[in-house]
């Protein structure tokens, strides 16, 4: 009981070190260097919650959610919820341990060190734009299309502004590309080496996926 007492305030830290990896990434990615079990064990919710956001937001932007509502018995707005929470947190999962994999086989091969566990978290408070996404961008946009978001052939307002998710994709690349160099204290021509074929790979996994 001891134990889990004296871990909140630390956890607390790190839920506030993923809104703050946005304006100071660097000190937030520090502070990641310390791959002790404690301290990983700690910045554990705050990553959960960030992948579960980002997935939810990922799933948003698959092609495959412009007609979840075109089947009349899939038009309960509830139902869309639950289908898009769900699809969101096991998505999540999945980008995170697939791509963080990815980035750390590219961080191997240029001689990092480090644990799976450490690129895993880096690669987690990087997801912060994306999981901002959900809240800001996603958001408006479902204010402004509602339905038909979810329909085949909705409304033309997506298109004037779909794109823009991908600066929170950006984002988040540029700040992977941080947290190595932090973490690693690697030179920006080697960091940029390793995140930019990771990016690549991702890209292709990802394009692969949604043509399924």
């Amino acid at each position: 009981m001891a134990t889990s007492v004296e871990r909140r305030p630390q956890e607390w830290v790190w839920l506030l070190r993923a809104l703050l990896v946005l304006q100071s990434p660097r000190p937030v990615f520090a502070a990641i260097r310390d791959d002790s079990d404690d301290t990983a064990r700690a910045r554990g919710e705050a990553v959960l919650a960030l992948l579960w956001l980002a997935g939810i937001a990922a799933v948003l932007a698959s092609p495959h959610m412009s007609t979840l509502m075109d089947d009349p018995a899939d038009r309960d707005i509830g139902i869309a919820s639950i289908v898009i929470f769900l699809g969101g947190g096991m998505y999540g999962a999945l980008a995170y341990f697939l791509l963080s994999g990815v980035l750390h086989a590219f961080l191997r091969g240029l001689g990092a060190t480090g644990s799976y566990r450490r690129t895993r978290h880096l690669f987690g408070f990087a997801l912060t734009p994306i999981a901002l996404s959900l809240v800001t961008f996603w958001v408006v946009r479902i204010g402004v299309e509602g339905r038909d978001l979810f329909r085949y052939g909705g409304s033309d307002h997506g298109h004037v502004f779909a794109n823009l998710f991908y600066v929170f994709v950006a984002w988040t690349v540029v700040l992977v590309a941080i947290g190595v160099r932090t973490i690693l204290g690697w030179t920006w021509p080697r960091s940029l080496v390793a995140v930019g074929g990771a990016t690549a790979v991702a890209v292709l996994l990802v394009l692969g996926t949604s043509l399924l």
